[in-house]
């Protein structure tokens, strides 16, 4: 082979240098491509304890761990030779459009992950036409989270409380900023066994320690933020002294039934979903009740370890009632393909919860814009690779559960498959 020394000329078409990024947080959220990639980010970023409270869940963790295998064992079934050069990525959710399929969902103690917290998020989703859930224990009051996103769509998520006149205080606050719809979480008598909380001793707020400020040392900026920003504050208290297990404890009421969501639904004037929907059988027994909407959630794992997966049961409840009722779904999503699965397997909507947090502890509202931004490109061109041009067109024959555990069969009766 006749070889040569490459000319100047030659050489220039193939080198190419990038304008260096100067803005630290920027450079660093560019490099993510995943919801994952921003885990990484945030891990590195965040201490311990805050960090494990986000990603962490109740026991072994195995309800968290079964329900994202879940999604990763879906496989598609795309047509060809459609035209996808225009798509629609909107969800009409609670009588209202949403731009993208998913929404923010409800966390606890959020600016514990980063001193932007809830209006960080409620920030983005004003951007992105998407509706922002406020939770109980959320650091954000409602109305700071209304001025964060005065014109989008805002969601409050109800504990019901022992004091049942604190609890309806805040429902009625959230009717009065206008928030459009109540989300009220039915799977919390007590708290969970979140083993990574105990053992780190996550308190509100956090205390500095020998431990925690050894972990501070390579998280600087973390503290720094902390330290020298408003002092938390929370939609549902000022401050509590002990551990967020004890506090969840002091709160969560044991006796919650189903009248008691019958006299919530008396009181809220707007759409009312009930949010930690496990078996078929509740479902039918709220909707029936008459709320708007049925959010399959085992709370993210957080609570009953061991608990049902949603995405396997969301196919039954949307076919015996997705025509009475608006199902939702949550718990384990991670990618846009995720959510394209969901609305196949008739989901009407979609909420992220930890995808959002790790861009939040990964670079504060830019970070929730990347999440954001990721999954938003991920639903859309998912859709063009199945050659459909908007969620409605996504059905069943689109997607098929790759199940690797299946029910054993009870006094030899076998469970639906999809049960």
């Amino acid at each position: 082979m006749k070889r040569h020394i490459p000319r100047p000329a030659e050489l220039a078409p193939l080198i190419g240098f990038r304008k260096p990024q100067l803005d630290a947080t920027k450079r660093r959220l560019d490099r993510a491509l995943t919801i994952d990639d921003l885990r990484w980010i945030a891990k590195r970023r965040t201490p311990r304890a805050a960090f494990d409270y986000t990603d962490g869940a109740a026991e072994e963790e195995l309800s968290l761990g079964r329900a994202r295998q879940a999604f990763r064992d879906v496989e598609f079934h795309p047509t060809i030779l459609r035209n996808v050069e225009t798509i629609d990525t909107s969800a009409d959710i609670m009588g209202a459009s949403s731009a993208l399929p998913f929404g923010i969902a409800p966390t606890g103690f959020t600016r514990l992950m980063h001193t932007e917290g809830e209006v960080a998020g409620a920030h983005v989703a004003a951007r992105a036409g998407i509706p922002f859930s406020l939770s109980t224990l959320g650091t954000s009051s409602i109305e700071d989270v209304k001025a964060a996103n005065p014109n989008g769509r805002n969601w409050f998520q109800l504990y019901m409380w022992k004091d049942r006149e604190r609890s309806m205080a805040l429902v009625e606050r959230a009717a009065a900023a206008g928030f459009d719809t109540l989300l009220v979480t039915v799977d919390v008598p007590v708290a969970g066994a979140r083993l990574r909380d105990t053992r780190n001793g996550m308190s509100i707020p956090p205390t500095l320690t020998l431990r925690t400020v050894l972990d501070a040392i390579p998280r600087p900026r973390w503290w720094f933020d902390l330290l020298t920003t408003e002092p938390l504050s929370f939609a549902s208290l000022d401050r509590w002294p002990g551990t967020v297990a004890e506090y969840l404890d002091s709160m969560f009421d044991p006796t919650v039934t189903f009248d008691d969501l019958a006299w919530i639904k008396q009181q809220w004037p707007n759409k009312l979903v009930v949010k930690g929907i496990q078996t078929l059988e509740d479902a039918r027994a709220v909707v029936e009740l008459g709320v708007d909407g049925v959010l399959l959630s085992n709370h993210g794992g957080r609570q009953l370890d061991r608990a049902p997966v949603p995405f396997h049961l969301l196919p039954v409840v949307a076919r015996e009632l997705g025509a009475d009722a608006e199902i939702l779904v949550d718990t384990g999503i991670m990618s846009g393909a995720d959510i394209v699965a969901a609305f196949a397997l008739g989901a009407r909507f979609t909420l992220v919860g930890r995808a959002y947090l790790y861009g939040l502890m990964a670079g504060g509202e830019a970070g929730v814009q990347r999440a954001v931004d990721i999954l938003a490109d991920q639903v859309s061109r998912t859709m063009r690779l199945l050659g459909v041009t908007s969620m409605a067109e996504l059905t069943p024959r689109h997607v098929t559960q790759l199940r690797r555990m299946r029910p054993v069969p009870i006094g030899g009766e076998g469970l639906e498959p999809d049960a």
